[in-house]
């Protein structure tokens, strides 16, 4: 080479250093991840990730050119990748090889260069697998490539601009009504102005399998067709409550999409539509939940299933490419609502919003929201209901005691979220210490001569790696963020020895498992006294947020009752028609995040502190002697939420998991 080549090679070497250094302290200061010097089996590729339109297809055969490739991780909406080699030499082949290398990405024909680094080992914590909105299904092949056709060939894009068939270009969509138009100035219908002509005549057949299946109860008179060329979308929003009834479908035809549900604690659902599939949105998934298409050309998606598996889009880093949009024709029907909405959700409610007339508990968005909730809604509603509590938590559940009797003799053991002490005397041959976050409940275990004390069960005064086991009974569920809860079950790993082990009880979302109704559903007619028995385990309440269990007496017109008098509970008042959602005692869960009424007897109530009845409307002021209503906040967890939490802890195993009346449940075992 020339002296000028030399000095262009040595020129183009300093910068793919500087810019090599450069991703080395973008990725430790935005990520966390630190590179190394020496050589490894695994590497960072920087500028090479979904975030920045690298398909897996395309590097993965980049990668595989220089070794055997053992995984490769592409987190989504990243400018980076993970690659780990079979070998160490051939990290090294792929590092000298790839290192300031110029690809052109093959979906977007742009150009890229490629900067690596090595990191000590390959690693991404995956994000809790989601489980979708409740109320929502996706119902896959509703109709066959041949119907496919004839809907989407029914409607004219390119018809009379005169008709009434209010056919609008809008900013990212086209869009089509039919029965009703929907105006997007007031997001609502003109109620009295149908649209001539009605619903499509090929829509009928469809409807008729739709209620046959009863996948809607009532046949939809509103129609909105939607198309979305690749990079359109639609902004995130919830339909109007006043202008629709519960049940809106959604038929996908002509090309599959990811759509993006949000939650208004922040938790967002990216759910995958296949072609020729049907969305159905009722309950929580309808009312509360936000939904929208993100505008874009790809969509990240698992690439084991090809884009074409219903269901949430997981964080799975090892599975996840990204997918060209085509054309997406959506068929959206509706049922026009006749009178105001009168859902569990005012917050969101345009029907209810006006009777709104006090704050109320909203979901939390920071820690200290959260924190204050639950010092609203769980820890000053059990100071106040203590001993009416207490004398309704009394039959020890016999897996929890089978757990406790099978420990060996004289192991320590910690009861965090203890309550009344139910379970601190199972067993006389362990050297058992509850706590709990209720001075009252701890001063009862005190009346049974019980060892016991108060304190936070995020942060339990207890020496680490002292305990032979710990359990958490229906306590984890009261904490109201995903990230408090995890923090609890971490701070039971703490206590534990290597190979101590824990057993978490929380409540469920599914409170019909296997054809079987939970002890809670079936003791809705139940007498007073076991209104609160709920299935749970016991111990329940305190510091966590599960089982929302017990509720009191035969509460089926609480709902309605309590969304009527909305106070937010300052000291645990009765709280209704809050942000979240008031449960109806004894009945099955809507929603994962709400109030759940708990009804104090007049002979058991305090000196009045805190104490609130509930206003009643007229005609039905006899009720109001019965009880005072307190509000408990709780998280129900559905099936797999609870063991996937588990296990982003590293320094624990799920030993066994199982369903326990009502109750999801895990025991672990400290590494």
């Amino acid at each position: 080479k020339t002296s000028e080549d030399r000095l262009k090679v040595h020129k183009m070497n300093k910068k793919v250093l500087r810019k090599q250094l450069r991703a080395q302290h973008t990725l430790m200061r935005h990520e966390g991840i630190k590179c190394i010097s020496h050589a490894t089996q695994s590497l960072v590729i920087s500028n090479a990730g979904l975030g920045n339109g690298m398909s897996r297809h395309q590097l993965l055969r980049i990668v595989e050119e220089y070794g055997l490739v053992e995984t490769l991780l592409m987190p989504p909406n990243k400018p980076y990748s993970f690659v780990k080699y079979g070998t160490t030499e051939e990290a090294k082949k792929a590092f000298d090889a790839l290192n300031g290398k110029e690809v052109t990405l093959e979906d977007f024909g742009q150009n890229i260069v490629l900067y690596i680094n090595f990191v000590e080992k390959v690693f991404w914590q995956n994000a809790v697998p989601t489980s979708l909105p409740p109320g929502l299904m996706v119902i896959e092949k509703i109709i066959s490539p041949e119907e496919e056709r004839r809907m989407l060939e029914s409607i004219d894009w390119i018809g009379d601009e005169d008709t009434q068939n209010a056919e609008k270009t809008l900013k990212h969509r086209r869009v089509k009504h039919f029965g009703y138009e929907f105006c997007y100035d007031n997001n609502n219908v003109d109620k009295d102005k149908p649209l001539p002509g009605g619903l499509p005549e090929i829509c009928d057949l469809f409807l008729e399998k739709c209620l046959k299946q009863g996948y809607i109860k009532h046949k939809p008179d509103q129609l909105t067709v939607n198309q979305y060329e690749p990079g359109q979308g639609i902004p995130p929003h919830i339909d109007t409550h006043s202008a629709f009834e519960d049940e809106i479908i959604s038929l996908s035809l002509g090309a599959e999409i990811v759509m993006d549900f949000k939650h208004p604690d922040g938790r967002t659902v990216a759910i995958m539509l296949p072609r020729c599939s049907l969305l159905v949105m009722a309950g929580e998934s309808r009312y509360l939940w936000t939904h929208g298409i993100t505008p874009r050309k790809y969509d990240v998606i698992q690439a084991s299933e090809l884009g074409q598996k219903v269901g949430t889009i997981t964080a799975d880093v090892g599975d996840l490419t990204l997918n060209r949009r085509g054309t997406r024709t959506s068929f959206t029907f509706r049922k026009v609502r006749r009178s105001p909405c009168n859902c569990f959700y005012p917050s969101v409610c345009d029907s209810q919003k006006g009777q709104q007339t006090q704050v109320q508990p909203s979901f939390p968005h920071s820690e200290m929201e959260a924190s204050k909730l639950e010092q609203e809604y769980v820890h000053k509603v059990y100071e106040e209901i203590a001993r009416h509590f207490s004398s309704t938590r009394h039959s020890p559940w016999p897996r929890i005691v089978e757990f406790l009797r099978s420990l060996p003799k004289g192991s320590i053991v910690a009861d965090v979220g203890c309550g009344n002490g139910k379970y601190l005397g199972i067993n006389e041959d362990l050297y058992m210490i509850g706590c709990d976050r209720s001075k009252n409940l701890v001063d009862i275990c005190g009346e049974k001569n019980f060892q016991a004390f108060v304190c936070d069960a995020l942060s339990v005064p207890i020496c680490s790696g002292s305990c032979d086991a710990c359990i958490s009974i229906a306590v984890i569920h009261h904490f109201s963020t995903a990230e408090r809860r995890l923090a609890a079950i971490r701070e039971l790993a703490r206590l534990l020895r290597p190979g101590g082990t824990a057993l978490i009880y929380v409540w469920a979302m599914e409170q019909e498992y296997k054809n079987q109704k939970s002890k809670y559903l079936k003791e809705k007619s139940g007498s007073k006294d076991k209104e609160e028995e709920i299935g749970t385990g016991t111990t329940q309440r305190l510091l966590s947020d599960q089982m929302p269990n017990n509720s009191s007496q035969d509460s089926a017109c609480s709902d309605r009752l309590l969304n009527d008098s909305k106070d937010k509970g300052c000291d645990a008042k009765a709280v209704t028609g809050s942000r979240l959602p008031v449960h109806t005692n004894r009945t099955s869960f809507h929603s994962q995040d709400m109030l759940v009424p708990w009804h104090l007897k007049g002979d058991t109530e305090k000196k009045g502190g805190g104490v609130s009845t509930t206003s009643f409307p007229a005609g039905l002021k006899e009720m109001q002697d019965l009880s005072s209503v307190f509000h408990r906040y709780y998280h129900v967890f559905c099936e797999g939420e609870l063991e996937a939490s588990c296990r982003l802890l590293d320094c624990v195993r799920v030993q066994k998991s199982y369903y326990d009346q009502g109750n999801w449940c895990v025991v672990l075992e400290k590494l």
